[in-house]
């Protein structure tokens, strides 16, 4: 795995989108057979490169420490959206006050999860939306499996 590979910027932020999903491997496959992503990292989580971008996937599961109250699964109505905005910073702290000072409501402050720091803000229609900042990640060291639901 290659640092500019990853969704990890040296400064400001850099918007990905995450994806809950049933197979990781099914969903991969789409990402970059179909639609000609690049995988970066296989599982925990999949990461896929996408022009631009990058598509980050997992399956679902419980509530974590930063984020107590939700649980993540796959779109189960297909007239509902069940997908968050994720957004990669290069300083979570920051941003972290510097949005709570402009009005943001984060569920927790940024929490380390090995992998990254991370912590999660809703918009105000209440849509979840994740902050982190890649640390472990950038050294090989993975984020523990997701929680089970």
């Amino acid at each position: 795995m290659r640092h500019e590979d990853l969704p990890a910027p040296q400064t400001g932020i850099l918007l990905t989108h995450f994806l809950t999903v049933a197979d990781v491997a099914r969903s991969r496959a789409f990402y970059t057979d179909v639609l000609g992503g690049e995988t970066v990292l296989d599982e925990n989580p999949c990461i896929v490169k996408l022009a631009n971008a990058w598509i980050i996937m997992n399956p679902g599961g419980g509530p974590t420490p930063d984020k107590p109250d939700v649980t993540l699964h796959p779109p189960s109505d297909p007239g509902t959206a069940t997908s968050f905005l994720n957004i990669r910073v290069a300083d979570i702290d920051s941003c972290y006050q510097e949005w709570s000072a402009k009005g943001a409501r984060f569920l927790t402050p940024p929490i380390d999860r090995k992998a990254e720091l991370r912590c999660y803000m809703r918009d105000p229609d209440g849509y979840l939306i994740e902050v982190g900042q890649s640390t472990g990640l950038l050294h090989g060291i993975l984020a523990d499996p997701p929680a089970k639901g």
